[in-house]
């Protein structure tokens, strides 16, 4: 699978309740909002990069990256992004086989994410690859067939379905460990948390 085969897709349409509302990806975390953590890490991992948020695009217009909202009403959570993700691909990037889903709140994720998950598909034959650190599962970080685009969307829109491993789970799912002394999947929930984030 080469690089142009993967589109990836920053995910920032959260409703950031636990930080008060807003745009949590729009937070400063040192010099740079948590959305341009999440862009520099991710440059050189895919070769086109979305941003899916809803909302009105012009907020990201410093930003020269194509914003793509939810194409199911709602705020259905991560899996609707990833959907919009794989269906934009589809019309946008016809050579594109597969998402990579990053989260915008977890700003040390790993720059060598996406090569290892596809080295894991590959390997494992599997349909989709998820990310994992410390025994837990970060599902918001994986890798996914464009190919799934119509099953995705029968179960958001028909089984009225919000949980990525509930979906995830009908097919075959491959893990990649990336634990580390430092969580590199440590996310921004609360104010605590930006705050802790800076001090690393």
């Amino acid at each position: 699978m080469s690089a142009e085969q993967i589109v990836g897709v920053l995910l920032a349409g959260g409703l950031a309740r636990r930080m008060g509302g807003g745009d949590k990806c729009l937070l400063k975390l040192d010099s740079k909002t948590l959305l341009e953590h999440a862009i520099d890490r991710s440059r050189g991992q895919v070769t086109q990069l979305i941003i899916n948020a809803n909302g009105a695009p012009e907020r990201f217009a410093e930003i020269e990256l194509p914003v793509v909202p939810d194409s199911l009403d709602g705020f259905l959570g991560p899996l609707a992004g990833i959907l919009t993700a794989m269906e934009w691909a589809i019309e946008a990037a016809p050579r594109a086989t597969h998402i990579a889903s990053i989260a915008t709140d977890t700003p040390f994720f790993p720059l060598d994410l996406v090569s290892r998950l596809e080295k894991a598909q590959v390997a494992e034959n599997a349909d989709i690859v998820m990310a994992s650190s410390n025994g837990r599962v970060h599902p918001v970080f994986g890798l996914w067939p464009i190919a799934l685009a119509a099953d995705l969307r029968h179960a958001l829109q028909v089984e009225e379905l919000r949980k990525i491993d509930r979906w995830a789970g009908r097919y075959k799912v491959a893990y990649v460990d990336f634990t580390a002394e430092e969580d590199p999947f440590f996310n921004i929930n609360t104010p605590a948390d930006l705050q802790l984030a800076g001090q690393t």
